[in-house]
């Protein structure tokens, strides 16, 4: 169970989280990651350290914290007419993103900061429901889609391992074979 209490949305606990996750993200544009304390952030965000520690932890949860809330998607998936183009199109752009230097960075402290895996649990959420958004327009359309498990088993898990242990030659192709693996019919296979 993860140290964290429950807290409220909105009112202060919001207003504090905001304060602290701006500290982190402006300082470590600044400064560096390395450079980033517990201090130093309280200090910038206009909290005491105790606030922090008694909120996240330590550093390591407020960074898994701060890279979860970044890992977010801020729209929905973008609707290109059917199937094929909306996941080929959702799994590049998931791709770009989790492949970048900054993508790669948020994962790492999305699960270092987190032992327990709740934040994994919410990234991967993230991704189930822009999945399940792409879905719910194919069948909207007539389409025959897969379920969102197997979009997550046989595109999302290959991109996520390739993305953390096996990066080499990791492009678009690639996520398109994916798509393309899983969309094809049985007796295709």
């Amino acid at each position: 169970m993860s140290r964290r209490p429950m807290v409220r949305p909105g009112g202060r606990s919001a207003r504090v989280q905001e304060s602290v996750h701006a500290a982190v993200r402006e300082l470590e544009a600044e400064l560096g990651r390395d450079a980033l304390t517990v201090p130093l952030v309280a200090q910038r965000a206009g909290v005491t350290p105790s606030t922090i520690y008694r909120r996240w932890g330590d550093l390591h949860e407020l960074l898994s914290d701060v890279a979860v809330a970044r890992l977010r998607p801020d729209a929905e998936p973008a609707d290109h007419g059917d199937l094929r183009s909306d996941l080929t199109a959702w799994t590049e752009q998931f791709l770009e993103e989790m492949s970048s230097p900054a993508g790669r960075a948020y994962v790492r402290d999305a699960l270092l900061g987190d032992p327990d895996g709740g934040n994994a649990g919410q990234c991967s959420a993230y991704a189930a429901d822009q999945v399940a958004v792409v879905l719910a327009r194919a069948s909207a359309r007539g389409e025959i889609a897969p379920g969102v498990e197997a979009v997550m088993d046989r595109v999302v898990a290959p991109l996520m391992y390739r993305i953390l242990f096996r990066p080499a030659g990791l492009d678009t192709a690639y996520a398109r074979r994916l798509v393309t693996g899983l969309l094809r019919s049985p007796g295709e296979e």
